[in-house]
């Protein structure tokens, strides 16, 4: 695989966001290299050492950070009490950039994972001067569409996991919204609920990629099991809080404002948000950009021949 070794940071901190809300950020790479940020997916994931691998230390100044509610930002969104009226789109755009202008950077590389291909589509369309390119991966625009195919559609293709998510969720929401329907079950004062409810939701996530249920590591960690499901629903219950229109696509629709970002987008062929052609007609929307398809791959951007394209994409742009 064509990663660059493991790196520690150089600099790290906890940005006040307002709303009580606290944001881990570090830096790693060469401090004065060319700026860019990883973003996340989830919502919820939290960064991990992974994606400092994907850039030249030696080329770039390698910006990550826990959006709210996840990873080392406070307050987690896995405690009870936790306000999530204050996680949305417009809190998480509004984070990166008072997160740019604290480490006095003028324009970054945005790189993007699964939903955080969606803030950062997001973050450049209504952030177009202060973002140099754009690298994405696991590619999403979070229309309503996506978000349906996502919690219902492939229960066709996987009907014995659907049968077990639908079982979890009251009779009568089970023709309804589905993510709402267990962050509802989620939001419950009984503590009891909301674990069966976020266990209900990460076994189904597991059930959609070549693994069995409850095999990913991550989700067998209850502190980050809960805080992910929390967070995902949240976002998936409420349109992505991307406002009126999203039924068609937001962010697929204002795809022409990027016309002036160039960008890099990498999809497994295999990736199940392919079966809405969303990665395709992004592509053709958006001016300046390049698709690289890596045949045999589901959403995973850890796999080998997803891995050596973005790398090569960050190769690349090092030298814009």
């Amino acid at each position: 695989m064509a990663l660059y070794p493991e790196i520690e940071p150089y600099d790290h901190g906890m940005l006040d966001a307002g709303d009580g809300n606290r944001v881990y950020w570090e830096t790693c790479g060469n401090p004065r290299g060319k700026p860019a940020v990883v973003l996340h997916g989830g919502p919820g994931s939290g960064c991990t050492p992974y994606f400092r691998r994907l850039f030249d230390p030696a080329a770039y100044r390698i910006v990550l950070l826990d959006q709210r509610g996840c990873g080392r930002s406070t307050p987690h969104a896995s405690v009870y009490d936790t306000d999530m009226s204050v996680n949305t789109t417009a809190h998480l755009l509004a984070d990166l950039e008072l997160l740019r202008r604290h480490l006095g950077i003028e324009r970054w590389l945005v790189w993007g994972v699964s939903w955080g291909s969606v803030l950062g589509l997001r973050y450049a369309q209504t952030h177009p001067a202060v973002v140099s390119e754009l690298v994405l991966t696991g590619v999403a625009t979070a229309a309503s569409a996506e978000v349906a195919l996502l919690t219902r559609g492939l229960g066709q293709i996987f009907p014995e996991a659907f049968e077990r998510f639908l079982a979890e969720l009251p009779a009568d929401e089970r023709d309804g919204d589905l993510a709402a329907a267990c962050n509802r079950l989620i939001e419950s004062p009984d503590p009891e609920v909301r674990a069966r409810a976020a266990r209900a939701w990460t076994d189904w996530e597991t059930a959609c990629v070549p693994a069995p249920p409850r095999s990913v590591p991550r989700y067998e960690d209850p502190r980050f099991r809960m805080a992910f499901a929390r967070t995902v629903t949240h976002y998936f219950g409420n349109d992505h809080f991307l406002g009126e229109g999203n039924d068609e696509g937001v962010v697929l629709r204002d795809a022409p404002l990027l016309k002036d970002i160039p960008g890099t987008l990498v999809q497994g062929s295999l990736d199940f948000g392919n079966l809405l052609g969303v990665v395709w007609r992004l592509r053709h929307a958006w001016p300046g950009s390049e698709l690289v398809v890596v045949d045999d791959v589901g959403h995973n951007a850890g796999a080998p021949g997803v891995a050596a394209a973005l790398v090569a994409a960050t190769d690349k742009y090092a030298v814009r």
